[in-house]
């Protein structure tokens, strides 16, 4: 099972993670941000309050709403696969 084992806010609604498989990079949420949870989520001074809940170790945020580890690292390896295109 993967897990987030570090995160912290970079700009915009970008953040770096570090995964418990040793990977870690930038992820960019502004496409994913969907739904009733995660729109308090687009006001930035929110989405800047992003950590890591130590039960799931996955990226939470104050009001509840989270990502699924798997999830952000597929957007982690869509990141960089683009990148090398």
């Amino acid at each position: 099972m993967l897990h987030i084992k570090s995160v912290k806010h970079v700009s915009d609604f970008k953040i770096w993670i570090s995964f418990d498989d040793g990977s870690s990079g930038e992820v960019d949420l502004i496409h994913s941000l969907n739904g009733p949870v995660f729109e308090p989520l687009k006001d930035i001074s929110v989405f800047s309050k992003v950590f890591i809940d130590p039960e799931l170790e996955t990226v939470v945020w104050p009001n509840g709403a989270d990502l699924a580890p798997e999830f952000l690292k597929e957007l982690h390896n869509k990141t960089k696969t683009n990148r090398k295109a």
